[in-house]
């Protein structure tokens, strides 16, 4: 079985921009007269990625329609999570194509760096954070010495400054034995393994 580098996360609804998502899925809005999900996957191929899983959910026959009609420079796989499953449940689902340690990005992330300065395979993870400072979103990454705190709701009233930027390295271990086709979010992970302080950061400031 080929085993993938990179799982993109694009099963969601898009509730955040719905005038654009009611008849389209969130990755293949259009950016410049691409979808975006083509920018994501271009980005990929300059830094040499060729083996890609998209994980969708909500208009999934369109996200693989457009593949199959657009994309011919990296082999894309369409794992269909039928039912919302959650970032977290759509991971667990394709476990099975992953390698051994793989990239992780949200379907609505673009990137501006190397990829490739976060592989570390000695890591269980690897996240990339960007200092925010509330402004573009909630802050959910806060320093603890020289180790790092997530937490997605940012309950703490102690001041979280950074920001998860989209895209994580990660070893499959932190997934497995995990029950299949249950829904839940992959911030309970990183919540989990960032109290064990078992994620290694990337500042892209």
């Amino acid at each position: 079985m080929k085993k993938y580098d990179v799982i993109i996360l694009s099963g969601g609804k898009g509730t955040r921009v719905s005038n654009y998502t009611n008849k389209l899925p969130k990755c293949l809005i259009q950016v410049k007269g691409k979808p975006f999900l083509f920018y994501q996957l271009k980005y990929l191929n300059k830094y040499k990625f060729k083996n890609v899983i998209v994980s969708t959910c909500y208009m999934s026959y369109k996200i693989k329609d457009y593949v199959k009609n657009n994309i011919n420079f990296l082999n894309v796989k369409i794992v269909d999570d039928i039912k919302p499953l959650g970032t977290g449940g759509a991971i667990v689902k394709s476990l099975k194509y992953m390698k051994k340690n793989f990239f992780i990005i949200y379907g609505d992330s673009y990137l501006n760096f190397n990829l490739n300065k976060m592989i570390n395979k000695k890591s269980t993870a690897i996240m990339a954070i960007y200092k925010n400072n509330n402004k573009y979103d909630k802050s959910n990454v806060k320093f603890n010495d020289k180790d790092i705190i997530y937490d997605k709701n940012n309950s703490s009233n102690k001041k979280f400054d950074y920001i998860d930027y989209g895209v994580s390295y990660v070893n499959r271990k932190i997934f497995e034995n995990l029950p299949k086709n249950k829904k839940f979010d992959l911030s309970i992970i990183f919540q989990n393994i960032s109290k064990k302080k078992k994620i290694i950061w990337l500042c892209c400031c």
